[in-house]
């Protein structure tokens, strides 16, 4: 009897133990979201891409979930005020080349949510010194901030606000990935949260150390440029990713830090890449497959499937409640987000897979690009109607008067998202002209620092928008409205 009234205390203490336990919330996850500048779909390995060397990539993918159909804006600012603001084009672009101040980003969420927030690498986003800190970020080490010196070899950067020239043979995204690997180390006992927008592997295409012809004293953007150096560009920016994983294991972080890869637009224009037999040219800036189909990783050994492919459309605005869900941060009921959390998708749960992806383009000021796409089929408001699966370059539109079964269920599906953003474009942001207007197009550079946008072309007031009226969609809405 003794024996057993002893053991009792002993039985009594190991349940409180793991009833405590069980209360203490698990540690939030760090967040790290990485996108390269420039890079489609078909230049990593793991999607099928023949043409480059992507061995971290690939890793990545195979140890966590790789996703088939995500889908960026053609164009990297465009992509830019999207992924951090969860909310589509139409809502809030205001020009090429800034973001108005007045909106809420990831990085303010996060800050406010107690984590260390940092930016590393490209910017473009607009000249005031003070806007990182205003969207959020505690830290941040960028290229073409307040200017736009070279970003590779002999960088200029901006580092907390202070611009430094570098003059000794240092490449940019070495340095760029070196103060993310330091923000790491340094915040390893919080959670923090890292947007790391690589300059790589965007044009000009120069050598990179590892090059046979690296050139240490190179001065600019205008020499040694060679398509053959984007390969060289492609490996590096996938080195440096190694370099990033190997320092949260290090550090004893990967277990619980989730890592997202994409890029922000399709390859540079021209560039020819393959999967296996197939050449892929490039389309950045253009609203094809080419210009708009990136790769997207997830990564969290501690919170997410392993080893997954997951065939559900994905845009750059579903990345805010993603990670705002995984780090168990609310959105303020008072912002718009267009997007939706994938993180049960990747974690082998059913989720709520969108059933289209919205497009909303014009970047400087040109004539509008609006239209909405599935895995097959794609609807422009002007009621150009294209099957992708047969047509991926979009070289020859279905006549609506001819669609049927199939065909004629997707187009009246795209249609119905398409008019739901029929009046999302606020009155006071500029107005582009609409589709197949022979206005002329605005191809400024971004603006200076206090300038007025751009873009001021404007619907008369006394006039009915013409924002979303079909150019040639007659006889599509005759077949919608049966």
């Amino acid at each position: 009897m003794n024996t057993i009234n002893q053991f009792f205390p002993i039985l009594a203490a190991a349940a409180l133990a793991a009833a405590q336990a069980a209360s203490v919330p698990a540690p939030r996850p760090n967040v790290i979201l990485i996108m390269a500048d420039d890079l489609g779909y078909e230049t990593v390995g793991a999607n099928g891409g023949t043409s480059y060397r992507t061995p971290n990539l690939d890793r990545l993918a195979a140890e966590g979930v790789r996703f088939t159909h995500a889908y960026a804006q053609p164009l990297c600012t465009p992509t830019r005020v999207q992924l951090m603001t969860g909310a589509y084009n139409v809502r809030n672009y205001i020009t090429f080349g800034r973001m108005d101040p007045k909106l809420t980003t990831f990085g303010n969420l996060f800050r406010r949510a107690g984590y260390a927030a940092c930016i590393a690498g490209k910017w473009q986003l607009g000249r005031d010194v003070n806007l990182p800190r205003k969207f959020g970020f505690d830290e941040f080490c960028l290229w073409q901030h307040t200017r736009r010196p070279p970003r590779y070899a002999n960088p200029g950067l901006e580092i907390n606000g202070v611009a430094k020239d570098f003059t000794h043979g240092e490449y940019g995204p070495d340095l760029i990935n070196a103060y993310a690997l330091d923000f790491i180390r340094r915040h390893r006992d919080r959670p923090f949260f890292l947007y790391y927008p690589m300059v790589l592997t965007h044009a000009p295409y120069q050598p990179t150390p590892d090059s046979p012809d690296w050139d240490p004293s190179a001065r600019g953007e205008r020499v040694h440029r060679n398509p053959k150096h984007f390969a060289d560009m492609v490996a590096y920016m996938d080195k440096l990713i190694g370099k990033m994983t190997a320092q949260l294991e290090k550090l004893g972080l990967r277990e619980r830090t989730l890592i997202i890869f994409l890029g922000d637009n399709g390859t540079g224009r021209g560039v020819r890449s393959r999967m296996g037999d197939r050449v892929v040219v490039g389309g950045k800036g253009t609203t094809t497959d080419a210009g708009m189909h990136v790769p997207l990783i997830v990564s969290w050994p501690g919170g997410i499937a392993r080893g997954r492919v997951c065939e559900d459309l994905v845009d750059t605005t579903d990345i805010l409640p993603t990670i705002c869900d995984a780090a168990g941060i609310r959105i303020p009921n008072s912002m718009i987000v267009d997007g939706r959390s994938f993180l049960p998708q990747a974690q082998g749960r059913p989720g709520r897979p969108r059933q289209w992806v919205y497009c909303w383009y014009s970047p400087r000021g040109e004539p509008l690009k609006e239209f909405a796409f599935d895995a097959r089929w794609k609807l422009y408001r002007d009621g150009r109607f294209f099957d992708l699966r047969r047509d991926i370059e979009e070289r020859q539109p279905l006549s609506p008067d001819r669609l049927s079964g199939e065909a004629a269920a997707a187009a009246r599906r795209l249609k119905a998202a398409l008019d739901q953003f029929r009046n999302a474009r606020p009155p006071e942001l500029p107005q582009p002209p609409p589709p197949n207007s022979k206005a002329t197009k605005r191809r400024g550079r971004p603006q200076a620092k206090g300038s007025r946008p751009a873009t001021r072309l404007r619907t008369p007031a006394h006039q009915p928008s013409r924002l979303s009226r079909p150019a040639k969609g007659a006889k599509i809405d005759r077949l919608f409205s049966l």
